[in-house]
């Protein structure tokens, strides 16, 4: 295994819905890179769009590989000691050596591609991949789309209940606030 010690997940705690702190260092060593993330790093371990967390959800096998992505982009970038597209690369490489089974590390790594596509500081370098990028988006549609689809529409439905059960729950409750007198 990559990790130091060999069955390292990280040891974290919540800070926020999204959000977590490493409360002891996170320590990679590859066959090319090695890499340590310091405790009391922030990280939200796979950023997935939740229509696809079906398939890839949160966390996983590739947690470890997530935060060390996470901190590459956050500190490593920023500080000039390798590039977003390394970056991304070397993410493939971890979710690899943690055995994530190859279609899933395949979308994981064109997910990540695709987001240095959005951010302009991650962009440089994108062009080389965009053809591999496209081309594995292309062929993974035909099974994404109906689950994307499911996600979604389940989503919405629940925010719409969500949504609905506090309109009640404030009325029930006499928390809601009397509308504004109109103005003339």
């Amino acid at each position: 295994m990559p990790f130091v010690p060999e069955d390292a997940r990280p040891a974290v705690r919540p800070v926020d819905d999204r959000r977590w702190v490493l409360l002891e260092d996170l320590v990679y060593r590859g066959a090319v890179d090695a890499w340590t993330v310091p405790a009391g790093f922030l990280t939200d371990f796979a950023s997935v769009p939740p229509g696809l967390t079906w398939l890839v959800p949160t966390t996983g096998r590739y947690t470890p590989a997530a935060v060390v992505h996470d901190y590459l982009l956050v500190e490593a970038l920023p500080a000039g000691q390798i590039s977003a597209r390394d970056a991304d690369g070397v993410f493939r490489r971890i979710l690899r050596e943690l055995e994530v089974p190859t279609v899933r590390r395949w979308i994981m790594w064109v997910g990540v591609r695709w987001g240095a596509a959005a951010k302009p500081a991650r962009r440089p370098g994108w062009c080389r991949d965009a053809p591999t990028v496209i081309a594995l988006t292309l062929l993974a549609l035909p099974f994404l789309t109906p689950g994307l689809i499911a996600a979604t529409l389940g989503w919405g439905a629940y925010r719409v209940a969500e949504l609905a059960a506090a309109a009640l729950t404030r009325r029930r409750s006499g928390l809601l606030l009397p509308r504004p007198a109109r103005r003339s």
